[in-house]
């Protein structure tokens, strides 16, 4: 049996391109017309959230469009995704009957998508839902609240109905989930704690990467030192947003990108003076980041829910090594 995936991780769609047939209208309302599966008032919370931009640009639902105006919108993918269920292990850090939590390991991918069809997050959950449950709604669909990164491992919390996604979905909204992550960096920080609040947009040279950019979305990551080391620096980071990439790009832009990211560290991980420590570092395979905590008021009982996931093993043991 197949099912329908409601909700899933962030993707940034080309640029809409304003015609002249469309000159005057709201941009709320022509968003709304241009794409399927999402009704005005999500477009709105996207428009509030900053998740819109017009030429480069924050703008209001009630934004009359111009001639000529390019629309950038980073939004889920459309409800009509459609996967089978896979029997693959879960490490289920807490379920009831609304919602689940979930540490997912690095290397699985959250949702089908990009030729991607089996093995991911949504695929494996489908799966238990169906045997643990199978008079429960979520026999036919189920919603993954948020995301994280392929190579990133830790929390992740699963609606079990569209009504607990859209609860937990305006807590991410509105800032009140807390989620604590833990990075390895390249450098020492000096500083005990602080924070890199600058903005991120698609990278207009490579577009499956992001950048610090005037111009982009408001995002905020706080940083704090856990543990120095002669090369490196153990951060725990809280991000106030939820940018896509938002801690790498951060710790990038201050020249402290993460440890074996191959995409945002510019090699780094290869330049890395003692040999014992490069040849550790290539053979990682990861890049060192973990959604380590996860604070959020259940939409049902009112009742604040804290989560952790320890490190794993393979990071635990990098951490040795220095």
């Amino acid at each position: 049996m197949c099912l329908t995936l409601f909700e899933v991780a962030d993707i940034t769609n080309d640029p809409i391109h304003v015609s002249a047939n469309d000159i005057g209208k709201r941009l709320d309302a022509f968003l709304a017309e241009k794409i399927d599966g999402w009704s005005r008032g999500r477009l709105q919370r996207l428009i509030d959230d900053g998740d819109v931009l017009v030429n480069g640009r924050e703008s209001k639902s009630s934004y009359k469009l111009r001639d000529g105006d390019e629309i950038d919108v980073e939004l889920t993918e459309p409800p009509a995704e459609r996967f089978e269920p896979e029997d693959i292990p879960l490490d289920i850090v807490y379920e009831d009957e609304y919602l689940a939590v979930i540490n997912k390991p690095a290397g699985m991918i959250i949702h089908p998508g990009a030729g991607v069809t089996s093995g991911t997050l949504a695929n494996a959950v489908a799966f238990h839902f169906q045997i643990r449950d199978p008079q429960s709604a979520i026999r036919n669909r189920l919603g993954i609240v948020h995301r994280l990164d392929k190579d990133t491992s830790g929390l992740i919390v699963v609606a079990k109905n569209e009504e607990i996604h859209e609860a937990l979905g305006e807590q991410f909204r509105t800032r009140t989930v807390e989620k604590h992550y833990v990075a390895l960096v390249h450098g020492v920080m000096r500083e005990n704690t602080g924070k890199v609040d600058r903005p991120i947009a698609r990278d207009r040279r490579n577009r499956l990467k992001m950048a610090v950019s005037q111009t982009g979305r408001s995002a905020l990551s706080l940083w704090r030192v856990k543990q120095r080391f002669e090369k490196f620096t153990l951060l725990d980071i809280e991000i106030k947003t939820g940018r896509t990439h938002q801690i790498r790009v951060h710790l990038a832009s201050i020249n402290h990108p993460v440890v074996g990211d191959a995409t945002y560290n510019e090699g780094r991980d290869n330049t890395v003076g003692d040999n014992r420590l490069r040849t550790a570092t290539k053979g990682l395979n990861r890049h060192f980041l973990h959604a380590e905590k996860l604070s959020f008021t259940h939409p049902k009982t009112g009742e604040r829910l804290s989560f952790v996931a320890e490190l794993p093993i393979e990071l635990n043991e990098f951490l040795r090594k220095l």
